[in-house]
């Protein structure tokens, strides 16, 4: 079964400045090529996204181009390094760009096109804040569309304060870390090919007219 994943490298670094998070997201390739999964990676910061919440904010936006390899992919990974002890602005501005994506519902089922996709995170850095960043882009996944598999994340977070980064620090020799990545990686790949054999059926405007007759106030 041939799948894809896509990694959005939420860097504030434009290429080809060194990138802790690109090298991250290698490590995470590798795996993905020992399943046979194509990968791909985006360096945001490298196109012209303009801030908004729809999925084309007009002249000179790329982020429709970007959405388009998200809707081809059946994997994707949010990717970000840790800035004031969350995540980038890069990674943020990515999550309010998605809220476009709830216009572009499938008439009949209400299914936005990230359905049947799968979401993963990756964040790194040398300071605390990987949770924070971990529980915020997996509850933007969800509401998003995306399905969550189990410990769908990895994260290397160095030592309090200034020092090493992913690099620097040989963050790719650190257990806890490639542990996380291997469970990551298998469990994507494993929902990946669940939701292609078995994609969902629920009809979400069916969903939301019920909603509607047992509530006091519509939407």
């Amino acid at each position: 079964m041939a799948l894809k994943a896509l990694f959005l490298n939420c860097t504030l670094k434009k290429s080809p400045e060194t990138s802790n998070t690109s090298a991250f997201i290698k490590q995470a390739e590798k795996i993905f090529a020992d399943l046979e999964v194509e990968t791909e990676e985006i360096r945001v910061v490298d196109h012209h996204v303009k801030f908004g919440n729809t999925s084309d904010e007009g002249e000179g936006d790329e982020w429709p181009q970007i959405l388009k390899k998200v809707k081809e992919s059946d994997i994707m990974i949010i990717a970000t390094p840790i800035w004031r002890g969350d995540r980038s602005a890069v990674a943020k501005l990515v999550a309010e760009r998605f809220d476009g994506i709830w216009s572009e519902a499938d008439e009949e089922t209400g299914q936005y096109p990230s359905f049947n996709k799968v979401g993963g995170v990756m964040v790194d850095g040398n300071e605390d804040g990987a949770k924070k960043a971990i529980s915020s882009i997996c509850f933007d996944l969800s509401e998003h569309g995306f399905t969550i598999p189990v410990n769908a994340f990895s994260y290397y977070v160095g030592k309090a304060g200034p020092g090493p980064a992913y690099i620097e620090a040989n963050g790719d020799r650190h257990f806890f870390t490639n542990r996380n990545l291997y469970h990551m990686v298998h469990n994507l790949v494993h929902v990946a090919k669940v939701l292609k054999e078995k994609p969902y059926q629920t009809n979400v405007n069916e969903l939301k007219k019920q909603a509607e007759k047992i509530s006091d106030t519509e939407e």
